[in-house]
C-alpha cells in the first residue's frame, strides 16, 4: 500500500474514532462527580438520546478547570459537570465558557448562576466533618471546626490535597474568611485563619491525594476523622462504609455545584442538550436518589427522605464568595507555601 493510501485510511480511522465509531454524536464531559454518578447519568441519558455517545473523565474541579485553560486553543471537552461556582466564575471570566441557553436555570435562584448566563448551580452540596464510626462514637466525634485541633485527634486527621480539589479549597477559604462575622479585616482573618491552618497541619496526619483513597484510608482507620462534602460520605454509607458524619455546629458551608457548557466545543447542539436533561425533573431526582445530590433548583417534588433529614441537621454558613473568586489562587498558594508540613501543635 502506497504512502498517500496510509495516510488515508489513517484519517479515516481518527474522522470514525471522533464519531464514536458508531454513527452516534459524542459529548465529552469532564467532571469531579465520581463514577457512581456519572454511570447514572451516562446510561440514563444515553437511554433517551440514542443519538448521542456520552463519555467522560473523572477529575478533581480545580483540574478540571486546569485542564480547559490547557486546552483553550484545542478544546477537547464539550461539558464541564460539577464543581464549586467560584471555578466557575474565574473560567467565565477567563473566556473559557459558553452561554448555557437552556430553560431550567429560571427556577435557580439568581444569586446562584451567572448573571450572564455561562454557569449555573445544578446542586447544593454542604461539606460536613466525617469520622470512622466503628472507632468513634458520634458523640466523641468533632461536633465543629475548632474541635478539629483537639489534642485527641493529634495525627487521626486524613485531608484530601486541596491543590487539587474545590471541596477543600471551599472549606479552607471559609475558614480563612469566618474571622470577618467577628468583626476583624479580611486581613486579619487570613491571618488568624493562616495560624489556624497551621494548627490543622500539625494535627493531619497525610495529605490525600483522591477521594477514592481518602475513604479506604478512613475505612482501614488509617485516620479517624476527616472533612468533606456530603454526597459522597452518605453514598459510602450506603454501600456499608462506617463513615459517621456531623454538620459543624458553627456553620457548614454548602458548595454551589455547577455545570457549563465549554467554548469552542465540537459538538455545542449535543452538549446543551444534555446540559438541559441535567436539570430536568426528571435529571434531578436520578441524581438524588442514586446519588445523594441535592437539587438547587427549587419546587421538585417526589425527593428522597434523606433532603428533609439533611435540611433539619444542616446549618448554612455565610460564605464570602466574592473573596474566594478574587483571593483563593492566592490563599492556597500560601497555605501550601507556609502552612504545608510546617505545623504547629495547639496549645494545651
Amino acid at each position: 500500500m502506497g504512502v498517500s493510501r496510509w495516510i488515508a485510511v489513517g484519517l479515516l480511522v481518527l474522522f470514525v474514532a471522533s464519531c464514536g465509531g458508531d454513527g452516534r454524536t459524542p459529548v465529552t464531559i469532564y467532571s469531579p462527580h465520581g463514577r457512581d454518578l456519572l454511570q447514572v447519568v451516562e446510561k440514563a441519558f444515553e437511554e433517551r438520546n440514542p443519538g448521542i455517545d456520552v463519555r467522560w473523565l473523572d477529575m478533581g474541579s480545580q483540574e478540571v478547570l486546569e485542564r480547559i485553560r490547557s486546552e483553550r486553543s484545542n478544546p477537547q471537552a464539550d461539558v464541564w459537570y460539577g464543581g464549586p461556582s467560584v471555578l466557575f466564575a474565574r473560567a467565565a471570566e477567563a473566556g473559557y465558557l459558553a452561554p448555557l441557553g437552556v430553560n431550567w436555570t429560571s427556577g435557580v435562584d439568581a444569586d446562584l448562576r451567572s448573571p450572564i448566563d455561562l454557569y449555573s448551580s445544578l446542586y447544593l452540596t454542604p461539606t460536613l466533618i466525617v469520622f470512622n464510626e466503628d472507632a468513634l462514637a458520634a458523640d466523641e466525634a468533632p461536633a465543629d471546626w475548632d474541635q478539629l485541633l483537639s489534642a485527641k485527634f493529634r495525627d487521626e486527621i486524613l485531608i484530601r490535597d486541596p491543590l487539587a480539589s474545590g471541596t477543600m479549597r471551599t472549606i479552607f477559604g471559609y475558614l480563612l474568611t469566618r474571622g470577618m462575622a467577628q468583626g476583624q479585616s479580611l486581613e486579619q482573618s487570613v491571618e488568624s485563619g493562616i495560624e489556624w491552618l497551621l494548627q490543622l497541619d500539625a494535627q493531619t496526619k497525610e495529605y490525600v491525594h483522591s477521594p477514592a483513597l481518602l475513604h479506604e484510608k478512613m475505612v482501614r482507620q488509617e485516620g479517624l476523622v476527616s472533612v468533606w462534602e456530603m454526597t459522597d460520605i452518605l453514598g459510602r454509607r450506603a454501600a456499608g462504609a462506617p463513615l459517621g458524619y456531623r454538620f459543624p455546629e458553627s456553620g457548614a458551608p454548602v458548595i454551589q455545584d455547577s455545570v457549563a457548557l465549554v467554548q469552542g466545543s465540537k459538538q455545542p447542539d449535543a452538549a446543551r442538550e444534555f446540559v438541559e436533561w441535567l436539570g430536568s425533573s426528571e435529571a434531578l431526582l436520578l441524581a438524588a436518589d442514586k446519588a445523594f445530590r441535592l437539587p438547587a433548583a427549587a419546587g421538585i417534588e417526589g425527593l428522597p427522605a434523606w433532603v428533609a433529614d439533611v435540611q433539619a441537621a444542616l446549618r448554612p454558613a455565610e460564605m464570602e464568595w466574592g473573596l474566594l473568586e478574587e483571593h483563593g489562587a492566592e490563599w492556597m498558594a500560601r497555605w501550601d507555601r507556609e502552612v504545608r508540613a510546617r505545623g504547629v501543635r495547639a496549645t494545651e
